[in-house]
């Protein structure tokens, strides 16, 4: 394995001496079928597309069928505040497993500041500042059923390049999103008043798109662009400028490239979960790419975030994190090891080289057949030019990478299979499939079309299966699907695994309201549960609950004198404490005095004292 490291280190150098011989501004980018990118041993690409088949790519998604959804935006960098654009969706699908798209039609050309896309729950979700908007397509014949629908507004069009984007589908059956420094955002329901809407800037934030309801989950970094879940349904955000790489805990506010956070009273911001950055040190506006930051990473401007879950690349790949770095004009990986509450990473070798000065990788994401896909918005600039002299509309990539022989694609139609089957396909080796499967059974679940079978199946799967991460995903799908009921999560409570204690926690305090035996139960795991990733469940669940129902629970959890120096835990546990300080003054000096957590009992103090 040293031996492996060792030689894909001596690849990049290899590949970024080539990268820098004509690190000089270029006229033009290299011909799309000319493009070199250098990869480990074994590995290969093809290009999907390229123009004129697909130009600006800025987002991409797959369907049911396999066929991937691509947003070309031709809007930027001069967002339209009313009217129709010229944004395209476009569908592509390769069909004889070539690994490069072999027919294209166009399901929508008139979208309006588009920057992310997800297909679902009867059509296609899009991200078009400042709305989050939805095109129906019941029947799936690729022609929109009707107008666009507004479902969220409020996303703030002064932003230029910080805007609202990476539309994924969550575990639990929410659409997640990413919102940028700039974008200071107030969002809610079309009409909604002020009073009622969610005020947010960067961050990351969900909409039920079945209850159609909104919530920002965690608040900080900077430009977040790119967001994805591991095998234990932990979030993960790429952002661009500062540190690369957060994992995202509910309720959670992380360190910022500049701004007051929205919680006055927060005091002290979580930190990257990765204590290294991919620039030589400096600045970061002098860490725009060339060879001073070769051995570091390439440079601090990072986009597109996926975790690799599927079955083509070799195992030892599977739960990192590969991101783009655009200015380094390669994919960064880092390791995720589980670590008390949360995650350390490390840095691992780079992956790809893309040997044109163009480059702009902008997105990546597995497709069904396990193969890694790019895509490279291919402009001489980046996303500080403002002005239309230089934006280069002609151009846009996608390129795949597979190991081994071409990684042939399946003819899928997994809405055509049954219930059963899609309870089955939870334990499918690729979470591709899992992911899709998943949100089918919710489609269904939402219509009132799923048997109650399937949810027993579910359940037994939840309960008792053997691995971890597949009683998970019979969890995920069974709260997505309505079928969680109190009684199950508190059997879920004694599970031998921490990770399926702290979701069935999560879900537990989904809808803000405890009963009081349930109040009961969750203070004694917060007292006796030896898990900090159950701890942290209940530190970020205990922020959803009305102030005077946290009392107990937070008893417990500030007296783990074990818990001051984990990455997360003293931090969350605080922003679940601080609305609580002048409630009930008496109680919190109880509580003072139970804190065994010295930043707690520190910020208890200073809140006290605060006005």
């Amino acid at each position: 394995m040293k031996l492996r490291v060792t030689a894909l280190f001596l690849l990049a150098l290899a590949a970024f001496n080539v990268l820098h011989a004509e690190d000089k501004p270029a006229s033009e980018p290299v011909p799309a079928r000319d493009v070199k990118i250098t990869l480990p041993e074994g590995f290969k690409t093809t290009l999907f597309a390229g123009e004129p088949d697909v130009v600006q790519p800025i987002a991409f998604t797959f369907d049911d069928r396999g066929r991937m959804w691509v947003i070309e935006c031709l809007s930027y960098p001069t967002w339209k505040t009313s009217g129709e654009g010229q944004d395209r969706i476009v569908i592509l699908e390769d069909t004889n497993g070539d690994g490069q798209f072999d027919t294209r039609k166009v399901f929508f050309d008139r979208g309006t500041n588009v920057s992310g896309i997800e297909v679902g729950h009867g059509g296609v979700w899009l991200t078009a500042t400042p709305n989050l908007s939805f095109i129906p397509d019941a029947n799936g014949d690729d022609i929109p059923d009707g107008p666009v629908q507004v479902k969220l507004d409020g996303f703030d069009l002064k932003a230029k390049h910080n805007v609202v984007n990476s539309l994924i589908w969550g575990p639990d059956g929410w659409l997640y999103g990413c919102n940028g420094i700039l974008s200071n955002a107030k969002i809610g329901k079309p009409g909604a008043e002020e009073k009622d809407r969610t005020v947010m800037n960067c961050g990351v934030w969900r909409y039920h798109t079945v209850k159609e309801s909104f919530e920002a989950v965690a608040h900080g970094t900077t430009n977040p662009w790119g967001l994805d879940f591991d095998d234990h349904g932990e979030m993960f955000i790429t952002n661009c400028v500062i540190h690369h790489l957060f994992h995202v805990i509910p309720g959670a506010h992380y360190e910022r490239m500049f701004g007051q956070d929205v919680a006055p009273h927060s005091y002290e911001l979580i930190k990257s979960c990765a204590d290294y950055i991919h620039w030589a040190g400096g600045p970061w506006q002098e860490a725009r790419g060339g060879a001073a930051h070769d051995k570091t990473g390439g440079g601090h401007a990072h986009s597109g975030a996926m975790i690799y879950l599927g079955t083509n690349w070799p195992a030892e790949y599977r739960n990192r994190l590969f991101t783009s770095n655009i200015h380094g004009r390669r994919l960064n990986s880092d390791k995720l090891t589980q670590q008390g509450s949360g995650y350390a990473t490390e840095r691992a070798p780079d992956t790809a080289f893309v040997q044109d000065p163009w480059f702009r990788g902008i997105a990546v994401h597995a497709g069904p057949d396990g193969g890694v896909y790019i895509a490279d918005w291919s402009d001489d600039g980046e996303c500080h030019d403002y002005e239309e002299v230089g934006i280069h509309r002609e151009n846009g990539r996608i390129f795949k990478i597979t190991y081994g022989a071409t990684a042939k694609q399946e003819k899928l139609d997994l809405a055509s299979l049954s219930d059963t089957d899609l309870v089955q396909m939870q334990l499918h080796a690729s979470d591709w499939h899992v992911r899709h499967a998943r949100r089918l059974l919710q489609e269904r679940a939402a219509q009132s079309k799923l048997s109650q079978g399937s949810r027993d199946l579910l359940w037994k799967m939840a309960s008792s299966h053997e691995d971890v991460t597949r009683r998970l995903r019979g969890l995920w799908a069974l709260y997505s699907t309505g079928g969680v009921e109190e009684g199950r999560l508190l059997e879920l409570f004694n599970d031998s695994a921490d990770h399926v204690r702290a979701w069935a926690v999560r879900l537990e305090f989904e809808d803000g309201a405890l009963s009081p035996a349930m109040q009961k139960k969750l203070a004694e795991l917060a007292a006796k549960d030896p898990s900090p990733r159950v701890r942290l469940a209940l530190a970020s669940g205990l922020q959803r609950l009305p102030v005077d129902q946290r009392w107990a629970i937070a008893e417990a959890l500030v007296a783990h004198a074990e818990d001051a120096t984990d990455h997360n835990l003293p931090l969350m546990v605080w922003y679940a404490i601080e609305p609580m300080v002048h409630s009930n003054l008496p109680r919190t000096l109880q509580l003072v005095s139970k804190t065994k957590i010295p930043k707690v009992r520190e910020f208890l103090a200073r809140r006290i004292a605060s006005k």
